[in-house]
Order: structure tokens, then C-alpha cells, then sequence
């Protein structure tokens, strides 16, 4: 059996309050070593990650749906003293397992800095309480923490959203952080050291390239992990599927159906169009604009499960699925309009029992 606390008021509860009785029933029959700080062993943690029985029949579900080996790598990394860097493209579930690794590991996920081009020095390191500043001159009291300086003093672990999104310089703040596990406060004249089980989960898109690439010095303190794209259909409809059944419950829609055909349809148009090439390999496609990831792909079925709860029988149709997977696909309105139509006539259309998508879809698209 296994269970999720309810929280009705909270439209999207942190990965500890959602899987807190997961997490417990670990604690209770984990019995390996924990590095020190951590709430669960690296054991424990890729069987919260990956799911699995427990001894007593517990059952943990699935958080991440791919190559084992990849799990834990990451959690071996942060056990050590080098900082852990996922990427890969935008839908790739790193936001999501930075989350789930860091409540498995420290209990909690809200440390958390997010990575944008306004992301100052400040936000980094600590800032200052400026009445206070005024009133007293810089002091203890006076400082403002960032969440790098309170994992630091807690020993936990901080998550960094978006690591090549920040400016360069503002980067490479986190360089004496990772190398020295310290962090100095000359306003001060002292520095703060890391207590043992601090660590940094940066999160990196490969797209981003060339926005505000990680200098060399930087890069050396952090182990990659490159979160690839699912392997198969199949594997992908099973992502899709479960992550849409949580966001369904989460956002309290109707009951809706949502038949394993339709959502092996949509998988498969957007595996086929970013892949340039369809499944069988017979025939070569133009790709659109944009990624067209797992993550844009449960975008899709939610909005077609709304459509299906709201204005349809609660059925998902090719009719719902439609103008949210136009939508995914036709970013350009000039370009990847061509990619979509040429692949609606030359694919969809011709292909044997998609002919309710392909109309669907050319209604909208028009």
C-alpha cells in the first residue's frame, strides 16, 4: 500500500509534504550507512526515486522513470565533496529530480535560488537588513542569509534552478563555496564554514549555450549528469501518464479518461517531429522551433483532459488534444506552421486510425 497526505488547499505541495508518508516508511526500515546530515541512505534515496517494495510491502512509487545507473551516479556525487550538475533538454525531469533528491537526502526542498539574468552577487551569498545596517553598522543580526549560507550552516542541500542563466561573474561567486566550503564575510572579518552534508544541485538546460556558459574553474567543481530524453514510446506514455494522473488530482478536475491511445498518439507526434524522422524510420520530417519534451507533452494532455472534463463527456478526444498540440508544436507562426501542416498531410493523415486527429487538428491549425 502506499499513500500521500492530503493537502486540498495547496495546489502544488513540496515533494516532502506530498510523499511524506514514502519518506517515513524509508526512515523506519532503512538501515544502511547515511553520510553524515543525510536523512536516508544513498540506497534509500534511488529506491525513493525509482520505487520499489519495502521488506514490511510497502510500496514506493516511481518519481523518475529512466536509467538507474544515472540515480546514482547523482546521489553518489553528492555524497562526495563535488557539487552535482543535471542536464539536458528543457523536459527532462531535472527540476524535478533536484526536488526529490533534495527532500530524500535533507528532509526539506526549499533552499532554492532561481537562475535568471537578474540574479545578483546578493541573492548568492547574503544581503543585508538595511535599517538595522544603518542603525547598527554590519553585524550578525544584520545580515540577511541567502539559501547557500543556510544550507551551509545547516548542513543540507541547495538547489540552483537554471545554472547558465545567471550572469558569469555572478557564477562564479560559488567557486570558493565549492572548492573551499567556505563562504566569506569580510564586511564582518569571518566566513562561514560548511557544515557536513551541505552540498549544491545546479540544474542546466544544453540549450542555453552560449547565454552564460559555466567558466572552466566552475565547471570542475561539479559532476554532470546528463538526463537524456525517454528511450521509447512506451517509456514516455508511462511519464506522461503518471505525472498528468497527479497533476488531474492535484488541480481537482472532474473525473476524465484519458485512453493509453490518445496519449501514445501525442507522445509518439512529438517524439516523431523532434526526432526529424518517423518511428519506422521510412520516412524524414522537418522539426519545428521549439523541444516538444515530456513536459510539454503533459502540458498538452492536461489541457485536453480540462477541455474533456469542462466541456466534453469526460472522454479525452482527438478534438481536446488538438489546439493544445498545435499550440506546442507552431511556436513560429510562419515557419513551424509549414512543419505542422506538412506533417499533418503527409503522416497523421495517411496513418491508419488517426484520421479523427489529423481532421481535428487541421481545424484548428486553419
Amino acid at each position: 500500500m502506499s499513500a500521500t497526505p492530503s493537502t486540498p488547499d495547496i495546489l502544488r505541495p513540496h515533494a516532502e509534504v506530498q510523499y511524506a508518508e514514502e519518506l517515513a516508511a524509508l526512515r523506519a526500515a532503512d538501515d544502511r550507512p547515511k553520510p553524515p546530515n543525510w536523512h536516508l541512505s544513498p540506497w534509500a534515496v534511488v529506491t525513493y526515486l525509482l520505487g520499489g517494495t519495502l521488506d514490511n510491502g510497502f510500496v514506493i512509487e516511481p518519481k523518475y522513470i529512466g536509467q538507474r545507473r544515472l540515480m546514482e551516479i547523482a546521489v553518489a556525487t553528492l555524497a562526495t565533496d563535488r557539487a552535482l550538475l543535471l542536464l539536458g533538454v528543457p523536459g527532462t525531469a531535472k527540476s524535478w529530480v533536484s526536488e526529490h533528491l533534495t527532500a530524500a537526502i535533507s528532509g526539506h526542498s526549499n533552499l532554492l535560488i532561481q537562475g535568471t539574468a537578474g540574479t545578483s552577487e546578493d541573492a548568492i551569498r547574503y544581503s543585508w537588513n538595511y535599517a538595522r545596517l544603518i542603525a547598527e553598522g554590519p553585524s550578525p543580526d544584520a545580515l540577511v542569509p541567502s539559501p547557500l549560507l543556510r544550507g551551509m550552516r545547516e548542513g543540507a542541500l541547495v538547489r540552483i534552478e537554471e545554472l547558465t542563466r545567471i550572469p558569469a561573474d555572478v557564477q562564479d561567486t560559488l567557486i570558493t563555496v565549492l572548492s573551499e566550503k567556505v563562504l566569506p564575510v569580510p564586511e564582518l572579518s569571518t566566513e562561514v564554514a560548511a557544515t557536513r552534508g551541505f552540498n549544491v544541485i545546479a540544474t542546466a538546460n544544453d540549450r542555453d549555450k552560449g547565454v552564460n556558459e559555466l567558466s572552466s574553474a566552475l565547471r570542475r567543481r561539479f559532476n554532470t549528469v546528463v538526463l537524456p530524453l525517454p528511450t521509447s514510446v512506451a517509456e514516455e506514455v508511462q511519464i506522461v501518464q503518471s505525472r498528468v494522473e497527479k497533476t488531474g488530482r492535484a488541480l481537482q478536475l472532474p473525473p476524465t479518461t484519458a485512453a493509453l491511445e490518445q496519449i501514445s498518439r501525442l507522445v509518439t507526434v512529438f517524439r516523431e517531429l523532434r526526432g526529424g524522422v518517423t518511428e519506422n524510420g521510412k520516412t524524414k520530417l522537418k522539426s519545428p522551433s521549439g523541444t516538444l519534451s515530456t513536459g510539454e507533452a503533459i502540458s498538452v494532455l492536461n489541457s485536453g483532459l480540462a477541455l474533456a472534463a469542462y466541456f466534453g463527456d469526460g472522454t479525452l478526444q482527438a478534438a481536446d488534444l488538438a489546439a493544445g498540440l498545435t499550440g506546442a508544436v507552431v511556436k513560429d507562426p510562419v515557419q513551424d506552421r509549414v512543419v505542422w501542416l506538412e506533417y499533418l498531410e503527409t503522416v497523421v493523415k495517411e496513418r491508419e486510425g488517426w484520421k479523427d486527429l489529423y481532421r481535428a487538428c487541421r481545424e484548428v491549425v486553419e
